[in-house]
């Protein structure tokens, strides 16, 4: 019999992320983001299944370029962090990626480079999340020396994108976004051969001014809203990732007895604890506190001490049908993995993207 822990990914509700991305983007381009190992879902297996409804990719680093081609994706790659090295270039050549020029040193490569093939680029512009990105003010000079390099594909066939990042997005009420548009909607592109993109999933669901002409969805792909407040646009998500595992011991404690490492859980009352097979060695947070919600049975049981490296406990003496071999739910369908995160002080990105891989993953059309 095999350990109960396992991720399963549900590639239909993957499938109707996209459409209602697709549906959101209107007339602009999509370019899916399957970036850290489709944050945590699995990046070929993702790939594939939405190869058909997206136009592009985007990745981190030329590596996850490569795996996504060795699985088969034909479809454009975005590197959306450029190259590292001048020696990437002649890769993002052969494989027809596309690489981003974030700076200086990385068109400085590519005007050197000598290619087996012309590349197409995009541009990326800070406009205030201060991290990658040329200046707002060095972009003409940037667009005519992308426009002169011959390592480049002619911006009459294939345009430069030019893109930048919001930094706020998940707050409809930020002043930073308004800002980082209005900077972005002044750049002086009116007579460049360009195309724009500024959206990434919180600017899709709720910024239709950031849409232009790409956007760039990632964690809303995957059934989560990066949203701080409820929104009309993400209720019709679904959750592709559930975590599960099962119940292997039931206890019954006296009030004033503590569970786990250091008792940080003391029982008020007399109290019936579970036991779950999974913890923080398969990718749980051990800084979730007492409380943190699981479902069980389709109802809400709390966290009961602290995580251990392969189990923890919950308290479940207000669940009915409870027995040993009872599946647990730790986040996913039911329980969104954002709401896990705020009691572990984190956010639902890096769960899902910290998921290792020993919990076993489970692939399923619905």
């Amino acid at each position: 019999m095999t350990r109960p822990t396992q991720a399963t990914i549900n590639l239909q509700a993957l499938r109707h992320n996209t459409a209602h991305a697709r549906t959101l983007a209107g007339t602009a381009r999509l370019l899916a983001v399957v970036k850290a190992n489709a944050y945590g879902h699995g990046a070929a297996k993702v790939a594939v299944a939405i190869a058909e409804q997206v136009d592009a990719f985007g990745v981190a680093c030329l590596e996850e370029a490569l795996q996504l081609r060795a699985a088969g994706i034909t479809r454009p790659i975005l590197l959306m962090e450029g190259v590292f090295e001048a020696q990437e270039l002649d890769n993002a050549a052969r494989e027809q990626l596309w690489p981003a020029i974030t700076n200086e040193q990385q068109l400085a490569w590519l005007e050197q480079a000598q290619l087996s093939a012309p590349l197409q680029v995009w541009l990326k512009v800070n406009t205030g999340m201060n991290r990658l990105g040329i200046a707002p003010a060095q972009v003409t000079a940037f667009l005519q020396r992308i426009y002169d390099c011959p390592q480049v594909i002619d911006h009459s066939v294939a345009p430069v994108v030019v893109f930048t990042h919001l930094s706020s997005a998940d707050n409809l009420h930020s002043d930073a976004t308004l800002q980082q548009l209005k900077q972005f909607a002044e750049l002086p592109l009116a007579s460049a051969a360009v195309a724009r993109s500024a959206a990434n999933s919180g600017g899709l669901l709720q910024w239709p001014a950031s849409h232009y002409d790409w956007v760039r969805p990632g964690y809303m792909l995957y059934g989560n809203s990066p949203l701080d407040a409820a929104h009309s646009n993400t209720a019709a998500l679904k959750p592709v990732m559930t975590l599960t595992s099962r119940i292997i011991a039931l206890r019954n404690i006296e009030a004033g007895e503590a569970v786990g490492y250091g008792g940080t859980f003391v029982a008020q009352r007399p109290t019936t604890i579970a036991c779950v097979a999974i913890g923080y060695g398969d990718g749980y947070p051990r800084q979730a506190v007492n409380g943190t919600p699981v479902l069980v049975n389709g109802q809400r049981a709390a966290l009961a001490g602290r995580v251990s490296m392969d189990m923890l406990m919950i308290d479940v003496t207000d669940i009915a049908n409870v027995a040993l071999g009872t599946p647990v739910v730790l986040w996913g369908d039911g329980l969104p993995v954002d709401e896990v995160a705020r009691y572990a002080g984190t956010v639902g990105y890096e769960l899902l993207t910290r998921l290792p891989a020993r919990p076993a993953r489970v692939v399923v059309e619905d």
